[in-house]
């Protein structure tokens, strides 16, 4: 297949497109920058200059595949609401270059704030809207192109998608740890994180564009629920420093931003998408990643 991979030089990307290309496929990837032509083009890739807010680009783009890989996303939490309406339309205008094909878009979504508090599954549709959660708009976008008759998948990451060049929420909380001189969590930290190591999560989404069905929602989940006390434990041993609790009064001055994710319970089961797609978790786990990877903690 002809495929079109947007995010292709970041985190999750440059792990899907040499998945990709070991599969077989003609990977075009897109590039913003001259150093992300250069690790498209390096990962075996052709190389498509262009931006996320160039809807027509993105739209002809698509209508020259066979099918789409969406992972970009503009990582402005400053902006954040409107970063997520860049991707509703992002998403919108792919979907538009496929509309009367029956070529694949698979979509980037998360699994967090599906169903917090409960075991989500690839049945649930997120409990909020874009107005309460500016990062739905992505679900519902997804939703909207399906209605029109587009072959849409979605993948759900979970909080922690760990491995080489991880730069999310754990490298968020190691940085937080030092600046703060504690390792903390919410409460008595038994809310849960599910996780998946970046290898697995790009090896899911080849599964996805090649046997997705149209509609579908598949969890890239390896560990369905790891206690947040466990994660914090982890880094103030790495770092040597002391692991303490936080009330939810207190959590949103010492986490900032990231407060409403850390206290967040959202436990997700990935047995749907492995039946339906023969998909299987081989990659080390994220504690064991955390104890095993340096890197986590250099300096």
């Amino acid at each position: 297949m002809r495929v079109f991979v947007t995010g292709a030089s970041g985190f999750i990307g440059s792990a899907i497109v040499p998945e990709l290309v070991a599969a077989g496929h003609q990977v075009t990837g897109l590039a913003r920058s001259d150093a992300a032509a250069t690790a498209i083009a390096a990962a075996g890739a052709t190389v498509r200059r262009g931006e996320l807010t160039d809807l027509e680009g993105l739209r002809r783009a698509a209508a020259e595949s066979d099918g789409v890989i969406h992972t970009g996303f503009i990582h402005d939490f400053s902006n954040f609401k409107a970063v997520c309406e860049i991707d509703r339309r992002a998403i919108e205008a792919l979907g538009s270059g496929l509309l009367g094909t029956d070529q694949p878009l698979v979509v980037t979504s998360g699994s967090a704030l599906v169903a917090p508090g409960r075991l989500a599954t690839e049945r649930d549709a997120p409990s909020i809207s874009s107005a309460e959660m500016p990062r739905i708009a992505t679900d519902e976008a997804v939703a909207s192109v399906t209605a029109k008759g587009v072959h849409a998948i979605e993948v759900r990451n979970p909080p922690s998608v760990h491995g080489e060049g991880d730069h999310g929420f754990v490298p968020a909380l190691i940085r937080l740890a030092r600046e703060k001189g504690v390792s903390a969590f919410v409460g008595d930290g038994k809310n849960r994180w599910p996780a998946v190591h970046r290898l697995d999560s790009a090896h899911l989404y080849r599964l996805a564009l090649e046997k997705g069905g149209t509609g579908a929602r598949y969890h890239a989940v390896a560990e369905q629920g790891i206690a947040f006390r466990e994660i914090a434990d982890a880094i103030g041993r790495h770092l040597q420093l002391p692991v303490v609790s936080k009330s939810p009064e207190q959590a949103a001055d010492h986490f900032g931003w990231i407060a409403r994710f850390v206290s967040v319970d959202c436990p997700a089961s990935s047995q749907m998408t492995r039946e339906a797609l023969g998909w299987t978790p081989t990659q080390p786990g994220l504690i064991a990643d955390l104890d095993g990877t340096p890197r986590y903690f250099a300096t």
